[in-house]
Parts: C-alpha cells; sequence; structure tokens
C-alpha cells in the first residue's frame, strides 16, 4: 500500500462531547494514530469518504481539520500499524468462552451471544485493510460455532449420505403423511413449508418422537434413513427441491439460507435476521403446528421479497 490518508485535527478543549464524537468515529474507520491529533488510513474510497464525514463534523464544531495525502513508496512502512492480531485474539477468547456454555437448554439464548460476537467480527473485519489467517480463523470459528448451535437446537440431526437423487414426479405424492422430528428447527420447519407449498398443498404434517416411529406408509424427512434427508452437501430442503426439480423464482436464496443456517458455508444477509426470528417462536409457541404455521408465514415473506428483488426494474 503506497498511498495513504493523514487527517490532522485540532479539537475545542471545551467540547468534550464533540471530541469524544469524532475519536470514536476515528476508533470505528480503523484509523491509526501517528501523533497527537494525526490520524492515517489507507487511500481507498471507504476511507476517504469516513475522513471526510469526520472533518465535516469537526469544522461544524470550529475545530481545525486538514486531509493530506502520504505517498510511502517502499509501500510497507505503515502496514505493521494495521495489525488486528490483539483484537482477534480476544474475539476468539470470547468465543470460546461462549461455545464452552453451550448446552442442549440454553441454546436458544446462547444465539443472541453469537449474534452479537458476529456483529463483532464483522466490524473488526470492516477494518482489517490487510487481513490475513487471524480473520479467517475467526470467520472458522463463529461458523463451527453456529453449527454447533444449531446442533444444540436440533439433535440426532442425521448423517449425510452418498447417492444419486432420482427425478420424482409431484403427481405420485398429494395427499400423503410426512413425517419428521417434533420440535422442528429450519431444516424441517423449512421442508414441512416446500412440501405444502411446493410438492403436497394437502399434506399432513406428522411430528415424530423418535424417527422409529414413522408409519411405514408416511414420507420421513430430515432423519437418518428418511425418503428424504441429507444428500452429499445438500440439506433436508435441498434434496426435496432436487428430488421434485423445484426451480421457483426465489426459492435457490430460500434453499441458500436454509443451508447456512443448518449447516454453515456462505452467510446470507438475511440469515441473522431470519434465525432470530425462528428462534423466538420456537421459544414461543410449543405447539408444532402452530410453529409450522408461524414460520410458514416467514418463509412466504421471504419468497416474495426474493421474487420481487429478482424481477427486472420496469
Amino acid at each position: 500500500m503506497k498511498n495513504w490518508l493523514t487527517l490532522v485535527l485540532g479539537l475545542p478543549t471545551a467540547n468534550a462531547t464533540e471530541r469524544m464524537r469524532a475519536w470514536r468515529a476515528l476508533k470505528a474507520a480503523g484509523a491509526a494514530v501517528l501523533r497527537d491529533g494525526a490520524y492515517l488510513l489507507p487511500d481507498t474510497d471507504a476511507c476517504r469518504e469516513a475522513l471526510a464525514a469526520i472533518e465535516r463534523d469537526i469544522l461544524a464544531i470550529n475545530g481545525t481539520a486538514l486531509i493530506l495525502p502520504v505517498v510511502d513508496p517502499d509501500g510497507e512502512r505503515f502496514v505493521e500499524l494495521f495489525d488486528r492480531s490483539d483484537d482477534y485474539s480476544k474475539l476468539r477468547a470470547e468465543i470460546e468462552e461462549c461455545r464452552g456454555q453451550l448446552n442442549p437448554e440454553n441454546a436458544l439464548a446462547i444465539t443472541k451471544q453469537v449474534r452479537k460476537l458476529r456483529k463483532a467480527y464483522e466490524q473488526l473485519a470492516s477494518i482489517d485493510y490487510f487481513s490475513g489467517k487471524p480473520k479467517q480463523q475467526i470467520d472458522s470459528a463463529l461458523q463451527a460455532f453456529e453449527i454447533a448451535i444449531n446442533s444444540a437446537l436440533s439433535p440426532d440431526e442425521p448423517h449425510s449420505r452418498n447417492q444419486p437423487i432420482a427425478a420424482l414426479n409431484r403427481g405420485d405424492y398429494q395427499g400423503r403423511v410426512w413425517a419428521t422430528r417434533k420440535r422442528p428447527w429450519v431444516d424441517r420447519l423449512a421442508c414441512a413449508w416446500l412440501i405444502r407449498r411446493f410438492i403436497d398443498p394437502d399434506a399432513q404434517i406428522l411430528w415424530l418422537d423418535s424417527p422409529q416411529d414413522c408409519p411405514a406408509d408416511a414420507l420421513g424427512f430430515d432423519f437418518d434413513d428418511a425418503a428424504f434427508s441429507h444428500v452429499g452437501n445438500r440439506v433436508s430442503f435441498e434434496t426435496l427441491q432436487a428430488s421434485f426439480e423445484l426451480q421457483a423464482p426465489g426459492l435457490n436464496r430460500i434453499a441458500a439460507l436454509v443451508h447456512y443456517l443448518d449447516i454453515g458455508g456462505i452467510q446470507p444477509v438475511e440469515a441473522a435476521g431470519i434465525e432470530r426470528v425462528l428462534a423466538g417462536l420456537r421459544e414461543t409457541i410449543r405447539n408444532d403446528d402452530h410453529l409450522l404455521a408461524a414460520a410458514s408465514a416467514i418463509f412466504d415473506g421471504l419468497l416474495a421479497g426474493f421474487v420481487k428483488e429478482e424481477q427486472p426494474n420496469e
């Protein structure tokens, strides 16, 4: 990095509130301190905008502020000022402490804490201008933690099978009984919604105390040896989608969301919010049929929103 920006400032001593506001803005932008009153950032569009906003705020309170370009021919002189290793280490310690407290009884409460940790990571990553292994390691640790939470919320998750997925005719699967484990979480809720919305509108959903209780004539989903479960890297929702060749607009985005919330991977922007809503519903609605009805309304709304986003602007 050869091109940098320096903000040289002077703040009125009488206005402590505005001084603190300026310092917090510089910290949020990830600025390095060169000396008292001189702050440094890489010369990027985002950093230029951040410094310009701080400059305006300082001038508005009768302070002094000047943004100056700085050129480092070697390109390495200032990089070490932006080392975030200590920040990542602190965040890792918080993640490990929080994960150590995880159990099936407090998994829903832990989801609130992991969302805060994820937000802290995203804020840190946004100012990690020279990222390396620490960033990747923390992201992986958070993903593993999120998967562990989902496992605690949904014990006895099915093992994945490696087998071909045959194309099925929806006409052969009408008015059937579909069975899965009770107290459903994301994948099972989404599967039940998908079945009624796109496969079998008159489906009866049976909630099982144990997979062994599945009736012989029922179509099981999302448990080991069920008719529809995890296959390869697909979660049960994706297996159903592939089996019935469902390609309705917006549906792939629902699948990506369910995939992430069930087994991790690439995080859709909607994931944290949807997880929060579904966790709240699961905590407050004890009847599984009522829980499915409430979750189905969420998935209906998501699908409608995704479809609208995919439509070309008129």
